[in-house]
């Protein structure tokens, strides 16, 4: 059983699965899902396209040269059936399994290095550009804090990192379970209260003042 590759995205195109497109001058193109062959008959350049093989190689994503890739190279060569060939050749598979996924492992950990720094001096770098779009203590509340500090033996600016979180922290509104009961005056001169949520939602009680007019009512009933 031959396991062909996708002429689009590269991934396996299973037997009995997926498109074949066979062109005029007799060539064949061979694709997983309907996805890539949309794709082809659009003219795209799968260089370009993020979720391709091709794009993932070229952008240095994916390992390109190594000596495990070349056991999966296609050969038209007959060879005689031996069935000691055979086990032995299902057992190097395995292997070179296990050997390709180490090294892919360890390329993924070479790529990844360093980002957490790069991430944090773009973050430093962003932090510097728009320092004036962050917000600010007052003079007064600094010299209050600096004395705080200084009764404390703590360092000012651990008390102004917390000043300013504590008041970012207020300004945010819950994202779920908040509820603000109001009461709303009828034409009637009864009372309703309403219970309004975050999602615009609306629950009412009515609440009567006249009780005692409603009781006489029914007393001279």
């Amino acid at each position: 059983m031959r396991v062909e590759n996708c002429f689009f995205c590269g991934r396996p195109a299973w037997p009995s699965k997926g498109i074949t497109f066979n062109r005029n001058d007799g060539k064949s193109f061979r694709f997983c899902r309907s996805k890539c062959h949309k794709n082809f008959k659009m003219k795209r350049n799968p260089r370009k396209l993020k979720w391709t093989k091709a794009y993932r190689k070229n952008a240095g994503k994916e390992m390109v040269v190594d000596s495990t890739l070349q056991f999966a190279a296609r050969r038209n060569v007959p060879v005689r059936y031996d069935r000691e060939l055979f086990a032995k050749t299902v057992k190097a598979i395995e292997r070179i399994s296990e050997i390709r996924a180490r090294r892919e492992r360890i390329f993924y950990k070479k790529r990844m290095a360093g980002k957490r720094a790069r991430e944090v001096a773009a973050a430093r770098k962003l932090v510097a550009e728009n320092e004036h779009l962050l917000p600010r203590l007052r003079g007064s509340e600094k010299r209050r804090l600096a004395e705080l500090a200084a009764e404390r033996g703590v360092d000012v600016e651990e008390l102004e990192r917390e000043e300013l979180a504590a008041k970012t922290s207020s300004k945010k509104s819950k994202a779920f379970g908040g509820e603000v009961r109001r009461l709303r005056v009828r034409t009637d001169g009864g009372v309703e209260e309403i219970t309004e949520t975050l999602g615009g939602h609306a629950i009412g009680s009515d609440m009567d003042d006249d009780d005692d007019d409603d009781e006489d009512d029914m007393d001279m009933d």
